[in-house]
């Protein structure tokens, strides 16, 4: 087997409960990720995860705008923010990540979404960009200069971690069945990927990853 090198870095973005079938915000056949997940972990040194890890009176769930349902836009902060289900919350199994991951392969876990007035889809900054999980300057004290990345949702957390990898100088690619898309449009999987290509972020199948490395 080809031996990875140790500047290149896993990032598993929110494979959280709530995310999977059966949970609050569930992305559809997210399960489906996890099997590829666990053969990728085995081959990589370097593994780290973020987990969304929001407040109860979190400014991006419905339930806490009266008259409003999920999937509404409103002006959170000066931002459009699309309303989610209450999800992820501190401490509850929801904001667990699945028993079926070996958690001890993971080198550190970084939270996001702690800031009730500012939604987090990246692993790396918040949506207004003024809050830092610490996960850039990480990866690069750790000496990682390439990052793949998975988890859910595509269209999301995964886009927004991989764009902002990217902007941060990472060599990023992403593990194209190693993640699934929420889909309120239908296109929205797709244009995530579009996005992600026209970045710069190679997007490619967990079985050629070793292509890369």
């Amino acid at each position: 087997m080809k031996t990875i090198s140790s500047d290149t870095a896993l990032i598993l973005v929110d494979v959280q409960h709530d995310f999977l079938p059966g949970g609050a915000l569930a992305v559809p056949q997210g399960d489906e990720i996890l099997p590829v997940i666990a053969s990728l972990q085995t081959q990589f040194d370097h593994i780290v995860a973020t987990q969304d890890w929001h407040t109860a009176d979190h400014g991006s769930f419905a339930a806490n705008h009266p008259g409003t349902r999920p999937g509404q836009q409103i002006d959170l902060g000066g931002l459009s923010q699309i309303l989610w289900p209450v999800h992820c919350v501190q401490g509850t199994s929801g904001a667990d990540f699945p028993s079926t991951l070996d958690r001890s392969r993971w080198k550190a876990v970084f939270q996001k979404g702690k800031n009730p007035l500012v939604d987090s889809y990246s692993g790396f900054f918040d949506n207004a960009r003024r809050g830092d999980t610490g996960l850039g300057d990480y990866l690069k004290q750790q000496g990682i200069r390439r990052v793949f990345v998975a988890g859910l949702a595509l269209d999301y957390c995964v886009k927004f971690t991989a764009m902002d990898a990217k902007s941060l100088g990472f060599e990023t690619l992403l593990l194209t069945d190693a993640t699934r898309a929420v889909n309120l449009q239908p296109e929205d999987g797709q244009r995530a990927l579009e996005e992600m290509k026209a970045a710069g972020i190679h997007c490619l199948e967990s079985k050629d990853f070793t292509k890369y490395v």
